[in-house]
């Protein structure tokens, strides 16, 4: 189908949601660097921008521009309370992302008047705007779901009922802030009695749980959320099985993956292995330079794991980490609720710290 000549009413529709998909994606992309500062999120923002803006520049500016008619627009008088209802800067960057998406169709139907294909790619942009949102929402929800969430301890069924329950009894009074029970012996009804129990350990306290690799348990045992590795279920598949509620973290070696856990839509990643550890054993090791990539590049809730200890701890908060998941440097120790506090402590000094030399900056 070959272009055609656009009339003035196509113009001027074209016009209107051009503006108005270009200023809402610069809202979000405000939002996303200055307010989140996360780059990952500002670069998908940025780039559909400019892909939005080398789309329309077939469509001649100076035509757009005879066609516009501000002072005469019946549309620029009406107005609903909810246009000026924002809480927060989170619900100032949904509003302007819906109003992306919205004005990407009216471009994409009347696009069809003027040139077919053209509408066909801002489908596309469309598409990608939806991604974008469904990023930067799970982790605003994300960030505020893990706030003060620093010290997530991975624990197995021990040898007995008992030593499991003092464990995690002492971990739930020393106030870690996520457990997760990570058991490969233990069949599937004892594996169920221990996450009961730790669901009980945990009433009346601040402390979430973590079922690891089984959402089908995360969702009979009633935890908090399920964790999932490169080689388990998907994000995507794990989130079926869980709800939307609930929280689907997973693991991280490489920034490609963190980046692809951002879009799958996980509520927070584990980044390593950091260290050697004594709990699973890896061939190659990110290492710290991996913790610091990520600490600079995405805000998503973040925990560095493998082989963290009191010991090294701070070359890991060195790296712009401020979350850390650990097993033996608490489960082995000789005071498991004492190690924990140690650990808590650092994290809290550490978080401190950071925290005044932003309000100097």
């Amino acid at each position: 189908m070959s272009r055609i000549a656009p009339s003035i009413a196509t113009l001027r529709i074209l016009d209107a949601n051009i503006n108005r998909a270009s200023e809402g994606l610069r809202v979000v992309e405000d939002y996303l660097r200055l307010g989140l500062n996360d780059r990952y999120l500002t670069e998908l923002s940025k780039n559909l921008r400019h892909d939005l803006s080398r789309q329309i520049a077939s469509i001649i500016p100076s035509l757009r521009a005879a066609a516009r008619d501000t002072q005469n627009d019946v549309g620029t008088s009406v107005e609903t309370a909810s246009e000026y209802d924002r809480c927060d800067e989170a619900a100032v960057a949904t509003a302007n992302i819906k109003r992306v998406q919205q004005s990407l169709r009216c471009l994409e139907e009347f696009a069809k008047l003027v040139d077919p294909e053209q509408a066909r790619t801002i489908e596309s942009l469309r598409y990608r705007s939806y991604s974008l949102e469904k990023a930067f929402v799970i982790n605003a929800d994300s960030r505020q779901r893990m706030a003060n969430r620093s010290l997530y301890v991975l624990v197995d069924g021990c040898r007995s009922i008992s030593e499991f329950m003092n464990l995690v009894s002492d971990l739930v009074s020393a106030g870690v802030h996520i457990i997760q029970l990570r058991e490969k012996t233990l069949e599937d009804r004892e594996l169920i009695e221990r996450a009961r129990l730790l669901r009980e350990a945990v009433q009346n306290s601040n402390t979430l749980i973590i079922m690891n690799d089984r959402p089908d348990l995360a969702l009979v045992t009633q935890a908090d959320g399920v964790h999932v590795g490169q080689e388990d279920l998907s994000v995507k598949d794990a989130r079926q099985i869980v709800g939307p509620d609930a929280l689907v973290g997973v693991s991280t070696h490489s920034i490609e993956q963190a980046r692809q856990a951002v879009l799958d839509g996980a509520n927070y990643i584990g980044v390593g292995p950091t260290f050697n550890s004594e709990t699973k054993q890896f061939t190659t090791f990110p290492g710290l330079d991996f913790v610091r990539q990520v600490s600079q590049e995405i805000t998503l809730p973040t925990f560095a794991i493998g082989g963290i200890d009191l010991e090294n701890l701070n070359r890991v908060l060195n790296m712009g980490a401020t979350r850390i998941a650990v097993s033996h440097a608490v489960t082995v120790a000789d005071n498991p609720a004492r190690a924990a506090r140690a650990l808590l402590e650092q994290l809290a000094t550490r978080g401190q710290t950071v925290a005044m030399e932003s309000e100097v900056l």
